[in-house]
């Protein structure tokens, strides 16, 4: 049985989130204030976490920050619940690691079906029959969803790891945001082709020496990504 963290204030939403997580079989624990939340998620990590932005103690993008930045936790799955209004909160925490995003008011439905279509994008391969990918100073192992560079580990989360691992698998292809989201995250996503840029940011970040004048994901205007592998 898969277990669902949800950090929320509301109690209201705490109740309709765990009554409708767990009547789709899903174990529910939360927590009413980000630092209890997040010393709870340490003492026992869950399969993916609900997380409100708007939390006393420690907000939710804190959390997001102190999850990824943590090897043992950086590849759970958060789904952040945003006001309507907060779009600016939404794209800083897509950008902070935040997977998907649902805007409260939001239908029980939706959102359980956005926690089942996360899991299944973030559950890694049984086995992985491809071969590791060796480019320049990267090395990018898909049985171990593990990347390093120059010899030392790059934290990423599942999603980060699949964007990555499939536009190196394809190198010196461009690949416009609408194949990358199907190539990564499937009919069942949610998420918006802009959703695509916050993650190659994140990317840039990880893997470039200056992401800013990127050395192997690079930008093509009005088309798309692509992964340059000519000049290493």
């Amino acid at each position: 049985m898969k277990r669902i963290q949800v950090i929320e204030d509301d109690k209201d939403i705490v109740e309709l989130v765990r009554y409708n997580l767990e009547k789709d079989g899903f174990q529910v624990t939360a927590s009413s204030d980000g630092a209890t939340g997040l010393a709870q998620i340490r003492k026992a990590p869950p399969d993916l976490l609900v997380l409100d932005l708007m939390l006393p103690k420690l907000s939710g993008l804190d959390i997001c920050k102190e999850v990824r930045k943590d090897a043992g936790l950086n590849r759970l799955p958060i789904l952040i619940l945003t006001a309507k209004g907060e779009e600016a909160d939404r794209v800083v925490g897509l950008e902070l690691g935040a997977d998907d995003y649902v805007t409260k008011p939001f239908s029980p439905r939706e959102l359980v079906a956005r926690v089942k279509a996360l899991l299944r994008r973030t559950e890694p391969p049984a086995a992985a029959s491809e071969k590791p990918i060796e480019i320049g100073a990267l090395r990018i192992d898909p049985a171990a969803y593990r990347v390093t560079r120059g010899g030392k580990p790059v934290p990423m989360s599942t999603l980060e790891f699949r964007l990555l691992y499939f536009l190196a698998a394809r190198p010196n292809r461009v690949f416009t945001r609408d194949q990358l989201l199907d190539g990564v995250w499937g009919t069942d996503r949610f998420v918006t082709p802009r959703s695509v840029d916050v993650y190659v940011r994140r990317l840039r970040e990880k893997i470039e020496s200056d992401p800013q004048h990127p050395a192997y994901m690079k930008t093509i205007r009005g088309a798309g990504y692509i992964f340059e592998t000519r000049a290493s």
